[in-house]
């Protein structure tokens, strides 16, 4: 069983403020959730892969492929501000 201090420790770490009432449901809600996992010791995972991502990861980008790139005037096409071949945006300091 979780005791009360463990409660109110994990409640300060995440600053949150309980109620007596509420330190007692938790403890119990806590102690029930670390047995649950306990009976993940019962499980027999004799031949069975370890899985580090639930989900097969593979590669969904487009291949790197150099390609033809725009053309300043293309780029500029439709900048409401350009000046001198180059976008003009707002002045900073």
């Amino acid at each position: 069983m979780i005791d009360k201090q463990t409660v109110e420790h994990v409640a300060k770490l995440a600053r949150v403020n309980l109620t007596e009432e509420e330190i007692r449901k938790f403890s119990k809600e806590f102690s029930d959730i670390l047995d649950l996992f306990s009976s993940l010791k019962d499980v027999d995972t004799k031949g069975v892969e370890p899985s580090f991502h639930p989900i097969k990861l593979k590669n969904v980008l487009r291949e790197d492929k150099p390609e033809k790139c725009l053309t300043q005037e293309d780029a500029l096409v439709n900048a409401e501000q350009k000046d001198d071949g180059f976008f003009k945006g707002p002045r900073s300091v």
